[in-house]
Protein backbone atom coordinates (compact mmCIF):
# COMPACT_ATOMS: atom_id res chain seq x y z
CA UNK A 1 0.00 0.00 0.00
CA UNK A 2 1.56 3.17 -1.23
CA UNK A 3 1.94 5.98 1.78
CA UNK A 4 -0.59 8.76 1.41
CA UNK A 5 0.45 11.76 -0.51
CA UNK A 6 -0.06 15.85 -0.28
CA UNK A 7 -2.77 15.40 -3.21
CA UNK A 8 -4.50 12.88 -0.66
CA UNK A 9 -4.37 15.30 2.10
CA UNK A 10 -6.19 17.46 -0.20
CA UNK A 11 -8.34 15.72 -1.47
CA UNK A 12 -9.69 14.06 1.83
CA UNK A 13 -10.33 18.02 3.40
CA UNK A 14 -11.20 19.43 0.03
CA UNK A 15 -8.87 22.09 -0.82
CA UNK A 16 -5.78 22.82 -2.92
CA UNK A 17 -2.85 21.76 -2.52
CA UNK A 18 -1.26 24.78 -1.98
CA UNK A 19 -3.36 25.62 0.94
CA UNK A 20 -2.48 21.95 2.39
CA UNK A 21 1.33 23.37 1.81
CA UNK A 22 0.49 26.56 3.87
CA UNK A 23 -0.87 25.01 6.72
CA UNK A 24 1.82 21.96 7.14
CA UNK A 25 4.13 25.45 7.52
CA UNK A 26 2.40 26.78 10.19
CA UNK A 27 1.07 29.85 7.77
CA UNK A 28 -1.33 32.38 9.83
CA UNK A 29 -2.78 33.04 6.20
CA UNK A 30 -5.26 30.25 6.61
CA UNK A 31 -8.91 30.36 7.90
CA UNK A 32 -9.37 28.05 11.19
CA UNK A 33 -11.99 25.93 9.66
CA UNK A 34 -9.56 24.91 6.59
CA UNK A 35 -7.01 24.62 9.29
CA UNK A 36 -8.94 22.21 11.14
CA UNK A 37 -9.87 20.15 7.86
CA UNK A 38 -6.56 19.86 6.63
CA UNK A 39 -4.80 18.88 10.17
CA UNK A 40 -7.78 16.23 10.15
CA UNK A 41 -7.23 14.64 7.15
CA UNK A 42 -3.56 14.71 7.76
CA UNK A 43 -4.36 12.60 11.05
CA UNK A 44 -6.86 10.24 9.45
CA UNK A 45 -4.41 9.48 6.56
CA UNK A 46 -1.32 8.89 8.86
CA UNK A 47 0.49 11.81 6.25
CA UNK A 48 4.10 12.34 6.97
CA UNK A 49 5.50 15.16 4.66
CA UNK A 50 8.46 14.57 2.95
CA UNK A 51 11.21 16.93 4.82
CA UNK A 52 13.99 16.12 1.92
CA UNK A 53 11.20 17.43 -0.83
CA UNK A 54 10.33 20.38 1.10
CA UNK A 55 13.42 21.26 2.42
CA UNK A 56 14.54 21.41 -1.63
CA UNK A 57 11.36 23.73 -2.61
CA UNK A 58 12.24 26.01 0.92
CA UNK A 59 15.88 25.89 0.03
CA UNK A 60 15.89 25.01 4.32
CA UNK A 61 16.40 21.90 6.02
CA UNK A 62 14.44 23.44 8.83
CA UNK A 63 16.96 22.06 11.13
CA UNK A 64 19.86 23.12 13.77
CA UNK A 65 23.10 22.06 14.23
CA UNK A 66 24.37 22.22 17.87
CA UNK A 67 27.52 21.36 18.86
CA UNK A 68 28.68 20.30 22.14
CA UNK A 69 31.91 20.83 24.11
CA UNK A 70 31.29 18.23 26.66
CA UNK A 71 28.68 16.07 26.84
CA UNK A 72 29.22 14.42 29.83
CA UNK A 73 28.25 17.65 31.67
CA UNK A 74 24.60 17.10 32.74
CA UNK A 75 24.23 21.07 32.59
CA UNK A 76 23.80 20.82 29.22
CA UNK A 77 20.97 18.37 29.25
CA UNK A 78 18.41 21.40 30.83
CA UNK A 79 20.04 24.10 28.58
CA UNK A 80 18.87 21.84 25.59
CA UNK A 81 15.48 20.93 26.75
CA UNK A 82 15.15 24.91 26.63
CA UNK A 83 16.48 25.28 22.99
CA UNK A 84 14.83 22.37 21.77
CA UNK A 85 11.46 23.50 23.55
CA UNK A 86 11.37 26.29 21.58
CA UNK A 87 12.84 25.07 18.38
CA UNK A 88 9.99 22.14 17.71
CA UNK A 89 7.64 24.79 18.66
CA UNK A 90 8.92 26.79 15.72
CA UNK A 91 9.24 23.48 13.21
CA UNK A 92 12.87 23.01 13.48
CA UNK A 93 14.45 20.05 14.57
CA UNK A 94 17.82 19.75 16.43
CA UNK A 95 21.43 17.31 15.33
CA UNK A 96 24.02 17.10 18.40
CA UNK A 97 27.67 16.53 17.38
CA UNK A 98 30.68 15.90 19.74
CA UNK A 99 33.36 18.86 19.31
CA UNK A 100 35.64 16.68 21.32
CA UNK A 101 35.29 13.48 19.56
CA UNK A 102 35.42 15.21 15.91
CA UNK A 103 38.62 17.33 17.19
CA UNK A 104 40.10 13.87 17.59
CA UNK A 105 39.10 12.59 14.86
CA UNK A 106 41.22 15.68 13.42
CA UNK A 107 37.69 16.89 11.47
CA UNK A 108 36.69 20.50 11.73
CA UNK A 109 33.97 20.07 14.87
CA UNK A 110 31.04 21.88 13.01
CA UNK A 111 32.24 20.24 9.42
CA UNK A 112 29.68 17.26 9.51
CA UNK A 113 26.89 19.88 10.56
CA UNK A 114 27.43 21.98 7.39
CA UNK A 115 28.02 19.04 5.66
CA UNK A 116 24.01 18.56 6.49
CA UNK A 117 22.96 21.65 5.36
CA UNK A 118 21.83 22.72 8.97
CA UNK A 119 20.16 26.70 8.87
CA UNK A 120 22.04 27.88 11.53
CA UNK A 121 24.69 26.44 14.50
CA UNK A 122 24.06 26.71 18.24
CA UNK A 123 27.78 26.23 20.18
CA UNK A 124 27.33 24.81 23.56
CA UNK A 125 30.07 25.31 26.18
CA UNK A 126 34.06 26.45 25.42
CA UNK A 127 35.70 25.73 22.05
CA UNK A 128 39.43 25.98 21.76
CA UNK A 129 39.39 27.87 18.88
CA UNK A 130 36.17 30.37 18.82
CA UNK A 131 37.29 32.75 16.36
CA UNK A 132 37.34 29.88 14.01
CA UNK A 133 33.06 30.26 14.00
CA UNK A 134 33.74 33.58 12.28
CA UNK A 135 33.65 31.47 8.30
CA UNK A 136 30.65 29.57 9.77
CA UNK A 137 28.36 32.84 11.02
CA UNK A 138 29.40 34.38 7.44
CA UNK A 139 26.91 31.29 5.73
CA UNK A 140 24.55 30.59 8.65
CA UNK A 141 23.47 32.18 12.32
CA UNK A 142 25.73 30.83 14.72
CA UNK A 143 24.92 31.83 18.39
CA UNK A 144 27.20 30.37 21.62
CA UNK A 145 25.22 28.93 24.76
CA UNK A 146 27.06 28.93 28.23
CA UNK A 147 30.86 30.21 27.11
CA UNK A 148 32.07 34.00 27.67
CA UNK A 149 34.92 33.90 25.07
CA UNK A 150 35.38 36.51 22.48
CA UNK A 151 33.91 35.56 19.67
CA UNK A 152 33.89 36.85 15.76
CA UNK A 153 31.56 39.65 14.73
CA UNK A 154 27.75 38.47 14.05
CA UNK A 155 27.58 35.58 16.70
CA UNK A 156 25.34 36.14 19.24
CA UNK A 157 26.06 35.04 23.06
CA UNK A 158 23.72 33.71 25.29
CA UNK A 159 24.86 32.60 29.40
CA UNK A 160 25.02 32.97 32.88
CA UNK A 161 26.13 36.63 34.71
CA UNK A 162 28.97 34.39 36.27
CA UNK A 163 30.22 37.18 38.77
CA UNK A 164 26.65 37.99 39.71
CA UNK A 165 26.76 34.31 40.89
CA UNK A 166 30.26 33.35 42.61
CA UNK A 167 29.56 36.76 44.40
CA UNK A 168 26.10 34.90 45.74
CA UNK A 169 28.06 31.98 46.92
CA UNK A 170 30.65 33.83 49.05
CA UNK A 171 28.36 36.09 50.13
CA UNK A 172 26.28 33.13 51.44
CA UNK A 173 29.17 31.53 52.85
CA UNK A 174 30.50 34.69 54.42
CA UNK A 175 26.94 35.49 55.65
CA UNK A 176 27.00 31.87 57.49
CA UNK A 177 30.36 32.77 59.86
CA UNK A 178 32.76 31.20 57.40
CA UNK A 179 36.32 32.43 56.94
CA UNK A 180 38.64 30.45 55.60
CA UNK A 181 37.20 29.84 52.49
CA UNK A 182 38.25 27.29 49.47
CA UNK A 183 37.42 27.73 45.64
CA UNK A 184 37.93 24.70 43.32
CA UNK A 185 38.39 26.45 40.62
CA UNK A 186 37.78 25.79 36.80
CA UNK A 187 39.42 27.11 33.17
CA UNK A 188 38.14 28.89 30.58
CA UNK A 189 36.39 32.61 30.56
CA UNK A 190 33.84 30.91 32.61
CA UNK A 191 35.93 29.34 35.82
CA UNK A 192 37.88 32.74 35.29
CA UNK A 193 35.11 34.84 35.77
CA UNK A 194 33.92 32.77 38.88
CA UNK A 195 37.26 32.76 40.47
CA UNK A 196 37.76 36.43 39.85
CA UNK A 197 34.50 37.25 41.09
CA UNK A 198 35.07 35.32 44.25
CA UNK A 199 38.06 36.96 44.87
CA UNK A 200 37.00 40.03 44.69
CA UNK A 201 34.54 39.25 47.16
CA UNK A 202 36.22 38.23 49.91
CA UNK A 203 38.88 41.17 49.72
CA UNK A 204 35.82 42.90 49.63
CA UNK A 205 34.83 41.78 53.19
CA UNK A 206 39.19 41.81 54.32
CA UNK A 207 39.40 38.00 53.84
CA UNK A 208 41.63 38.16 50.99
CA UNK A 209 44.19 36.41 52.71
CA UNK A 210 41.85 33.59 53.77
CA UNK A 211 40.96 32.94 50.94
CA UNK A 212 42.09 29.56 48.89
CA UNK A 213 42.21 29.02 44.78
CA UNK A 214 43.36 25.69 43.66
CA UNK A 215 42.53 24.88 40.17
CA UNK A 216 40.91 21.86 38.73
CA UNK A 217 39.40 20.23 35.60
CA UNK A 218 35.72 20.65 36.54
CA UNK A 219 35.68 16.95 36.68
CA UNK A 220 34.13 14.73 39.89
CA UNK A 221 37.15 13.09 39.94
CA UNK A 222 39.45 16.64 39.64
CA UNK A 223 36.73 17.83 42.72
CA UNK A 224 37.68 14.85 44.31
CA UNK A 225 41.50 15.11 44.58
CA UNK A 226 41.54 19.04 44.73
CA UNK A 227 39.66 18.73 47.94
CA UNK A 228 41.89 16.37 49.52
CA UNK A 229 44.39 18.40 49.05
CA UNK A 230 42.38 21.08 51.15
CA UNK A 231 41.41 19.18 53.49
CA UNK A 232 45.33 18.40 54.20
CA UNK A 233 46.08 21.10 54.92
CA UNK A 234 47.51 22.45 58.52
CA UNK A 235 44.51 25.11 58.80
CA UNK A 236 41.70 23.66 56.65
CA UNK A 237 39.04 25.47 54.90
CA UNK A 238 35.25 25.35 56.44
CA UNK A 239 33.82 25.71 53.54
CA UNK A 240 34.38 25.03 49.82
CA UNK A 241 32.61 26.53 46.73
CA UNK A 242 33.42 24.12 43.37
CA UNK A 243 33.15 25.39 40.13
CA UNK A 244 30.41 23.30 39.29
CA UNK A 245 28.47 20.56 40.48
CA UNK A 246 30.37 17.68 39.04
CA UNK A 247 33.38 18.98 41.20
CA UNK A 248 31.13 19.58 44.08
CA UNK A 249 30.27 15.69 43.97
CA UNK A 250 33.82 15.15 44.13
CA UNK A 251 34.52 17.63 47.30
CA UNK A 252 31.63 15.71 49.12
CA UNK A 253 33.43 12.33 48.29
CA UNK A 254 36.40 13.43 49.69
CA UNK A 255 35.16 15.10 52.69
CA UNK A 256 33.17 12.05 53.39
CA UNK A 257 36.25 9.71 52.79
CA UNK A 258 38.09 11.92 55.32
CA UNK A 259 35.73 11.55 58.23
CA UNK A 260 34.38 15.00 57.89
CA UNK A 261 30.15 15.59 57.72
CA UNK A 262 28.55 18.02 55.69
CA UNK A 263 27.89 20.72 56.51
CA UNK A 264 28.71 20.18 60.60
CA UNK A 265 32.74 19.68 59.22
CA UNK A 266 32.74 21.52 56.16
CA UNK A 267 29.83 23.55 54.26
CA UNK A 268 30.27 22.41 50.03
CA UNK A 269 28.43 24.48 47.32
CA UNK A 270 28.37 24.11 43.71
CA UNK A 271 27.55 26.20 40.55
CA UNK A 272 24.93 25.12 37.97
CA UNK A 273 22.08 23.81 39.63
CA UNK A 274 21.71 20.26 37.96
CA UNK A 275 19.40 17.14 38.73
CA UNK A 276 22.23 15.54 40.28
CA UNK A 277 21.89 18.87 43.18
CA UNK A 278 18.30 18.41 44.10
CA UNK A 279 19.26 14.73 44.54
CA UNK A 280 17.61 14.29 47.98
CA UNK A 281 20.54 12.53 49.21
CA UNK A 282 22.68 15.10 47.77
CA UNK A 283 20.80 18.16 48.47
CA UNK A 284 23.30 20.41 47.36
CA UNK A 285 23.33 24.41 47.67
CA UNK A 286 24.29 25.69 44.74
CA UNK A 287 24.16 28.33 42.03
CA UNK A 288 21.10 28.17 39.88
CA UNK A 289 22.32 29.44 35.89
CA UNK A 290 19.19 29.49 34.42
CA UNK A 291 20.20 27.25 32.60
CA UNK A 292 16.50 25.98 30.28
CA UNK A 293 16.33 29.41 30.03
CA UNK A 294 19.22 30.19 28.48
CA UNK A 295 18.58 27.41 26.22
CA UNK A 296 15.29 29.51 25.24
CA UNK A 297 16.80 32.61 24.52
CA UNK A 298 19.87 30.98 21.86
CA UNK A 299 16.87 29.47 20.50
CA UNK A 300 15.16 33.05 20.36
CA UNK A 301 18.22 34.61 18.94
CA UNK A 302 18.65 32.08 16.02
CA UNK A 303 15.33 32.31 15.35
CA UNK A 304 15.58 36.24 15.30
CA UNK A 305 18.38 35.79 12.86
CA UNK A 306 16.01 33.53 10.77
CA UNK A 307 13.66 36.17 10.12
CA UNK A 308 16.47 39.18 8.57
CA UNK A 309 17.72 40.02 12.34
CA UNK A 310 21.55 41.27 11.23
CA UNK A 311 24.61 43.41 12.76
CA UNK A 312 26.70 42.79 15.54
CA UNK A 313 26.58 40.13 17.70
CA UNK A 314 24.60 40.35 21.19
CA UNK A 315 25.76 39.36 24.51
CA UNK A 316 22.70 38.55 26.62
CA UNK A 317 23.42 37.57 30.29
CA UNK A 318 20.46 35.51 32.26
CA UNK A 319 20.12 36.59 36.36
CA UNK A 320 21.49 33.45 38.76
CA UNK A 321 19.73 32.62 42.10
CA UNK A 322 21.53 30.59 44.73
CA UNK A 323 19.34 27.89 45.79
CA UNK A 324 19.84 27.12 49.55
CA UNK A 325 19.91 23.19 50.11
CA UNK A 326 21.22 20.93 52.94
CA UNK A 327 25.10 21.53 52.24
CA UNK A 328 25.84 24.45 53.68
CA UNK A 329 25.40 25.91 57.70
CA UNK A 330 27.63 28.59 59.94
CA UNK A 331 30.91 26.31 60.91
CA UNK A 332 31.68 24.56 63.68
CA UNK A 333 31.90 26.50 66.86
CA UNK A 334 29.76 29.38 66.02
Amino acid sequence: MRPPTIRDVADRAGVSKSLVSLVLRGSDQVRPEKRDAVLRAVRELGYRPNAAARSLSEQRTRTVGVLLNDLRNPWFVDMLDGLNSLLHDNGLHMLLADARLNRRAGQDPAGPLLDLSVDGLVVVGTLPDPAALGAVAGRIPVVVAGAREPVPSGVDVVANDDEQGARLVAEHLIGLGHRRIAHIAGYGAVGELRRRSFEATMREHGLAEQAVIEPSDMTEEGGYRTTVRLLSRPERPTAVFAVNDIAAIGALSAAEELGLRVPRDLSVVGYDNTSIARLRHVWLTTVDNTSHEVGRRAARCLLERFEGAGGEGRVQLATPALEIRGSTAPPAGN
